[in-house]
């Protein structure tokens, strides 16, 4: 099994395999676009379950309880206030708490008092409540959404510093958003609440997709250094043999950082019933997987269709197909297999399919 996926990945990286994913970028960006269109409908429709962080609120916590389920505080605050919802964690097995709307302190009291009833302890020495008021709740809010922009800003300037390049920058922060707000969107389709813990995995996540961006674009720029000097290869068709050539990293790197977060989301969440680490890890989950996809199937397509709209990369595309034309050999045949020499010279490992003479 190992030396096949050897073979593979020596195949993609030397060329003698190819997939063709940018030539076919209509494809994906339509499969994208169908994903953020839903995302769309469900954050617009359904909403983000704001935490109590965001919204403000009462919390309460009940230590060492004499049953740790959340049924007895469902019962204890309906039997206070039957219109409230409250949001019940096991936070372990010894505490749990319960959030829920902004109540007055008297009606506090009284779902301490029932709180401590339904769980058999004394409600003035082990049941804890905390008032999360709303301007608190907004100045959170603007923090996460101020940490969010310096975020794309510093990323935007570093990309266009780093790459020479503002397409790449721009095509970059198209893959970022797009990880974004298909978590968003599964977060508000779902109704998990969004938590700060959640804030911290959508910057994580952003930042895993932006590292994976840049290496596939790092390898663009290797190979496309030179394009115009030659006329064998189009632009787009180097770009495809970069992704091809990182597809395996990516996919490896991608397993690697998903295992520990599957742990901690399927056993330490639904298993041992750690509530406190749903947010975060189905953030990170979710986000690792659609930014390793974006990072092969978004970003480079995008930048690769932003290139062509420029004078040089179409004249450049014509003379190629044009010469190919000349040579009897079909234009429409994928790109032809390329090795990389250690020394970044490029060396044809196969020619392409030529045209069948009637």
């Amino acid at each position: 099994m190992a030396l096949n996926l050897a073979t593979w990945g020596n195949a993609l990286h030397s060329g003698k395999k190819s997939y063709a994913i940018v030539t076919r970028r209509r494809r994906w960006f339509f499969i994208s676009g169908l994903l953020m269109a839903l995302s769309v409908g469900l954050l617009f429709g359904r909403g983000i379950n704001t935490g109590i962080d965001f919204r403000g609120g009462s919390e309460f916590t009940v230590s060492n309880p004499a049953l740790v389920e959340t049924g007895p505080a469902f019962d204890a605050v309906a039997s206070v206030d039957a219109t409230a919802v409250p949001s019940v964690t096991i936070l372990s097995k010894t505490n749990v708490r319960v959030q829920m709307g902004s109540v007055d302190d008297a009606t506090a009291l009284e779902i301490r008092d029932a709180l401590g009833a339904a769980y058999g302890v004394n409600a003035t020495d082990s049941i804890s409540k905390t008032v999360i008021g709303p301007t608190w709740g907004a100045d959170v809010s603007s923090k996460a959404l101020k940490a969010l922009v310096i975020f794309l800003v510093l990323v935007t300037a570093v990309m266009a510093a780093y790459f020479r390049a503002w397409r790449m920058a721009v095509a970059a922060l198209i893959a970022l958003a797009h990880d974004l707000l298909f978590t968003v969107g599964v977060f508000a389709g779902i109704g998990w609440e969004v938590t700060p813990a959640t804030v911290i995995g959508f910057l994580t996540i952003l930042g895993f997709s932006l590292y994976d961006t840049v290496v596939v674009f790092d390898k663009v720029r290797e190979n496309t250094a030179d394009y115009a000097s030659q006329k064998r290869y189009t632009y787009a068709e180097l770009a495809n043999l970069a992704v091809n050539q990182t597809l395996v990293r990516s996919i490896n790197t991608s397993i690697v950082a998903l295992l520990p977060v599957m742990s901690i989301l399927f056993i330490g969440s639904f298993v041992l019933g750690a509530g406190t680490l749903k947010d975060i890890s189905l953030a990170l989950f979710v986000g690792l997987a659609v930014g390793t996809y974006s990072s092969i199937f978004v970003a480079t397509p995008f930048e690769v269709a932003l290139r062509g709209n420029e004078d040089a990369v179409k004249k450049h595309a014509a003379d190629v197909l044009a010469l190919r034309e000349q040579q009897g050999i079909d234009p429409t045949t994928p790109a032809p297999a390329m090795a990389i020499s250690p020394g970044g010279h490029r060396g044809v490992q196969a020619q392409p399919r030529r045209k069948r003479r009637s």
